[in-house]
C-alpha cells in the first residue's frame, strides 16, 4: 500500500498510503527499520483535520500567541521551530502557514516528505536519487517569485546558507531544527557555520517545543494539592521561577473513552524568543549561550517547564508529564 519494495529487507525504508477510516481519508508514513530479530516499522498516522490547526487551537499562552504573530507580520526574514524529532514541529509549522496563507500569496514548501497536501500552496518533494535536495530546490525556487518559503529541516551548512540568502532578499522563510530549546537554535546555526552577521540580519524569533499527553476530560481526577511528593516535583517544575502553586490538580485514572490510559491526545508547550538588539548584540559577541538564555529571560520569554506548569493548573495534564519532556532551566535572571 505504501509503494515499499516488500522483498527487500536489508535496508530502511519509507512510504505512505491513504486509507479511509469511517469515509474521512487518512494519510499513513511507514517507516521500516532492519533490525537483529526482524524488521521494525512504525506507521505515523496524520489526519489532516487535526494536523492543520488555527494558532488558537495549538494551546499556546496569550503571550506566546502575541509573539507569534507579530512575526508572522514581517514580510521577511527567518522564523524558526526547534525541538527533537515528533515533537510538532512540522504541525507548527503548517498552522503558520495557515495563519498567513491568502488569495495572492505565493507560498512554496521543500519538504521531506511531504506530510499533509494544503490546498493553496505548492509544495515540493525532497528526492535524492533526483539531486532534488533543499538547496537545489530553495535555488529553484527563488526563481518562482515565492513571498513565503517553508523549509522542512535545516540539516546542514549549505541548507543554511540559502535560507539565510532567501531572507536577504526580501522572503519570509519559515523552518524547523533540532535542539533542546529556543536559544540553543542560535548555537546550532553558528555552529553549523552561519556567520554573526548574516544571523543577526536574518533571524526574526525562534519557538522551541514539546509535546505532553492531556489528561482524559472523561475520567480526570481532582486531587488536592497537599502531599510532599507532589510540592517537590512542583518546585522542580517551576524553579527558580516563583509560580503561584495551583490548589488542586488532576490525575489520570482511566475509562473506556481513553482506553484506560487516563490521557487522550497531546498539547503543546511553548517558549518563544524573539530576535532583539540585545541577543543580537550578544550574538556579534560571541557571548555563551547561558548569557543568551538569560539575557532572553529577562526579556520576558518564559521555558517550557512554565508553560507546562500553566497547563498542569489549568487541568490540562499532569506534573509527570511535563517534567518527563521539558529540559530542567539552567540559568535565569
Amino acid at each position: 500500500m505504501s509503494s515499499l519494495d516488500i522483498a527487500d529487507r536489508l535496508r530502511p525504508q519509507d512510504g505512505r498510503a491513504r486509507v479511509a477510516v469511517n469515509g474521512q481519508p487518512i494519510d499513513l508514513r511507514v517507516s521500516t527499520l532492519p533490525a537483529a530479530l526482524g524488521e521494525k516499522v512504525v506507521i505515523r498516522i496524520l489526519d489532516s483535520r487535526a494536523t492543520v490547526k488555527s494558532l488558537d487551537s495549538l494551546g499556546l499562552n496569550t503571550n506566546e500567541t502575541e509573539g507569534i504573530r507579530r512575526l508572522l507580520e514581517n514580510h521577511e526574514g527567518i522564523i524558526l521551530v526547534t525541538g527533537p524529532t515528533g515533537s510538532g514541529k512540522t504541525t507548527t509549522l503548517y498552522s503558520c502557514i495557515n495563519q498567513i496563507k491568502s488569495e495572492g500569496v505565493n507560498i512554496v514548501t521543500v519538504e521531506d516528505p511531504v506530510e499533509l497536501q494544503i490546498r493553496g500552496i505548492n509544495q515540493v518533494q525532497v528526492d535524492e536519487k533526483a539531486k532534488k535536495t533543499f538547496p537545489a530546490a530553495l535555488r529553484a525556487i527563488l526563481r518562482q517569485d515565492p513571498d513565503i518559503i517553508m523549509v522542512g529541516e535545516i540539516r546542514d551548512l549549505e541548507t543554511a546558507e540559502m535560507a539565510v540568502q532567501s531572507a536577504l532578499t526580501g522572503h519570509l522563510v519559515l523552518s524547523t531544527l533540532h535542539t533542546n530549546d529556543a536559544p540553543g537554535a542560535v548555537a546550532r546555526l553558528l555552529e553549523l557555520g552561519v556567520p554573526a552577521y548574516l544571523l543577526n540580519a536574518t533571524l526574526n524569533g525562534v519557538m522551541g517545543q514539546r509535546l505532553v499527553r492531556t489528561l482524559c476530560p472523561h475520567c480526570k481526577q481532582k486531587v488536592a494539592f497537599d502531599r510532599a511528593e507532589e510540592h517537590e516535583d512542583w518546585n522542580a517544575l517551576v524553579a527558580p521561577w516563583k509560580a503561584n502553586r495551583p490548589a488542586q490538580i488532576y490525575k489520570p485514572v482511566g475509562c473506556l473513552e481513553c482506553r484506560m490510559t487516563g490521557f487522550m491526545g497531546r498539547i503543546g508547550i511553548y517558549e518563544t524568543l524573539l530576535f532583539s538588539s540585545e541577543i543580537k548584540k550578544l550574538v556579534n559577541e560571541k557571548a555563551d549561550l547561558t548569557v543568551i538564555r538569560d539575557q532572553a529571560f529577562k526579556e520576558g520569554m518564559k521555558p517550557l517547564r512554565i508553560s507546562g506548569a500553566m497547563k498542569v493548573g489549568a487541568g490540562l495534564t499532569t506534573i509527570e508529564e511535563v517534567l518527563k519532556v521539558a529540559p530542567p532551566v539552567l540559568e535565569a535572571g
